[in-house]
């Protein structure tokens, strides 16, 4: 097996990257159709009270239907913040007004936050949707490079369920080498396909 310093993450990371920016609206629309038919009947996803999803940015499967039947089904919705002083992600609850309203505020990253002082910790998901770069048919997951996600989920070994949403090109054959500190999936959900990863 390949160690990590080996393993060329710089140029996986952009291919992945130059895939998903050429994806036209359509695509990403039917993706997201498919990505939310299979997720509701996922049994940690209809059980979960309390769901952590990210506000799609960079081309990752878009959460705007997800987050939606999320409050349709009286499901509480958190979105991730930046916590500046450890780096790690916090989760902010928000309301379908805030939602519809898109009361955000951008972040130097990139990506909209809801405005808010303070979030929980991620152990009060029930569920947590998570997007990714890429992932291996062993649950490791690649993120955009910041480690967020690992040093969030670092601290919460027993919840949430750990959902990867990706494209389905997204999911490689390579074994993605890990690092003690990485946090692998508890399963992935694609266009095509759900699968569960063993711990």
């Amino acid at each position: 097996m390949q160690n990590h310093a080996d393993f060329d993450f710089k140029s996986l990371r952009s291919q992945m990257r130059k895939q998903r920016k050429a994806l036209t609206v359509f695509q990403q629309r039917q993706a997201q159709q498919q990505v939310l038919t299979r997720l509701r009947s996922i049994p940690e996803f209809r059980s979960a009270h309390k769901v952590g999803i990210y506000l799609d940015a960079f081309g990752e499967i878009y959460t705007q239907l997800i987050i939606q039947s999320c409050f349709q089904q009286n499901k509480q919705v958190y979105l991730p913040m930046i916590c500046n002083m450890n780096q790690q992600l916090v989760w902010v609850r928000i309301s379908s007004g805030q939602y519809r309203n898109k009361r955000f505020t951008s972040h130097p990253l990139g990506m909209l936050e809801p405005a808010a002082t303070r979030g929980k910790h991620v152990s009060v998901l029930d569920c947590l949707i998570m997007p990714l770069l890429v992932c291996d048919m062993q649950g490791s997951r690649v993120g955009m490079g910041g480690g967020f996600y690992d040093r969030t989920l670092a601290s919460a070994s027993q919840r949430p369920f750990r959902l990867g949403l990706a494209h389905d090109f997204q999911q490689i054959k390579q074994i993605i080498p890990r690092q003690p500190w990485d946090q692998p999936l508890n399963a992935l959900l694609t266009p095509s396909h759900f699968q569960r990863f063993k711990p």
